[in-house]
């Protein structure tokens, strides 16, 4: 259940809080500037009822430096998202007895990995869980295009959709830390979202939040 929607005194201390984080950044010409806040959203309304968790609300801005060239991104940069994640984990942990940030952009791994780790070192019970399955493409491909076919089909300009750079993302790491996404695919798209689906869209969901709950189960979640 959200946080958002209840009054204060409905809000019993204790238990687990998960709070999204994405981003506002440009997911090539067919989908919003909000996928990864949206995707880290469902992954934990999804997860919430499997972990008896309340569900904060989303964090839409992260370290997105690397798709700056393009118009709408907005981004805080490594060292404003781990203080501002920092923070968060301080003031839920006030009443909260778990933390658990659910991330669903890649450019924040850096900052909130630091945050917990400050968290941790502050005695205060705190976690990371990615948004992610194994054989997703990088960006604005079939992964994130079936994902919000999926959750919000009324948002995705599929006739727009065209595929980027496919190339595996360790080829083009070098090329992007110089130059930025713009430096390796003109459209901002790593990935082909062609043959995209709502189904595919709806199994990809249920993996990433099998996967964050096993992570959660086992205490395998990364510092």
């Amino acid at each position: 259940m959200s946080l958002a929607d209840r009054p204060w005194p409905e809000i019993v201390p204790g238990g687990t809080v998960l709070v999204p984080l994405g981003s506002t950044e440009q997911h090539g010409p067919h989908l919003p500037l909000d996928v990864d806040t949206v995707i880290a959203t469902a992954v934990a309304d999804e997860l919430a009822p499997l972990t008896g968790a309340s569900v904060a609300p989303a964090v839409p801005v992260g370290a997105s430096g690397e798709h700056q060239s393009f118009p709408g991104t907005i981004s805080i940069g490594t060292e404003a998202l781990a203080a501002l994640v920092v923070e968060l984990g301080r003031s839920l942990t006030t009443w909260a007895s778990r933390v658990v940030f659910v991330n669903g952009h890649g450019g924040n791994l850096e900052g909130v990995q630091a945050a917990v780790r400050t968290l941790r070192a502050e005695g205060r019970d705190v976690a990371w869980v990615p948004c992610q399955v194994p054989y997703a493409d990088p960006h604005a491909g079939l992964t994130e295009t079936s994902l919000m076919l999926h959750l919000a089909p009324e948002r995705v300009r599929l006739r727009n959709a065209a595929r980027g750079n496919t190339r595996p993302l360790r080829e083009l790491l070098p090329r992007m830390r110089a130059g930025g996404v713009e430096a390796v695919s003109a459209n901002g798209v790593l990935g082909d979202p062609t043959g995209a689906t709502a189904e595919i869209g709806k199994r990809i969901l249920s993996e990433m939040v099998l996967a964050a709950y096993d992570r959660l189960r086992i205490g395998a979640v990364a510092g």
